[in-house]
């Protein structure tokens, strides 16, 4: 654990609890290619790839010190071919078009600042075009219920699946051995293409 002020330096309580839904799903992940955006400190692509998927770790290229965090959490962990590459949510980038085929797109507390949420969407609705079989797997941490996305996922055309925490044994005030999540109230959802049918 890396722990720094900056935002993505740090392992987030919904971090703890994406590593541990792809830990009970880790039999699936064999050979999947798997994308983290927002990636930050890695835990749940670290554990992905650790449990045999295809990973690229992602965050804004605008912020050098998170990619840094990034390539030094995947030679921490004896993965050092993991790609790591800057991609900026909202912006159209040579990295984002040229990326390979996707199945699971990975974002733990991505949704944290509101005016974020859109790019946000407007990416994974790119990424799922190119990839209509592919899932958004996201944990976030409630702070207001002022803020939802329900009305962006109905403009991006995308539906989600809402996770109970006790469907993967997350629902814990300390997973793997963590003080993590703590008392924080975290979510998890699925996003995936609607169909046409609106379903």
């Amino acid at each position: 654990q890396v722990l720094d002020s900056q935002y993505g330096m740090y392992v987030w309580p919904c971090a703890v609890v994406l590593a541990q839904y792809l830990w009970v799903h880790r039999r699936s992940l064999p050979g999947k290619r798997v994308l983290e955006i927002g990636a930050g400190v890695s835990l749940p692509g670290v554990v992905a790839a650790k449990c045999g998927a295809e990973v690229i770790l992602s965050d804004s290229e605008e912020l050098p010190r998170c990619l840094q965090n990034c390539r030094r959490s995947c030679l921490m962990n004896d993965l050092p071919h993991v790609p790591v590459i800057g991609l900026t949510w909202g912006r159209v980038s040579p990295e984002l078009l040229s990326l390979a085929p996707v199945d699971i797109i990975l974002g733990s507390d991505v949704f944290f600042d509101p005016k974020d949420f859109e790019d946000i969407l407007t990416t994974v609705y790119f990424l799922l075009e190119k990839n209509p079989h592919a899932q958004f797997w996201t944990t976030y941490q409630v702070r207001s219920a002022d803020w939802s996305i329900e009305a962006l996922l109905c403009k991006w055309k995308l539906k989600n699946t809402h996770i109970p925490l006790h469907s993967f044994s997350a629902d814990k005030e300390r997973l793997a051995s963590s003080s993590l999540p703590g008392r924080h109230t975290i979510e998890m959802m699925i996003i995936s293409l609607a169909r046409s049918d609106g379903t």
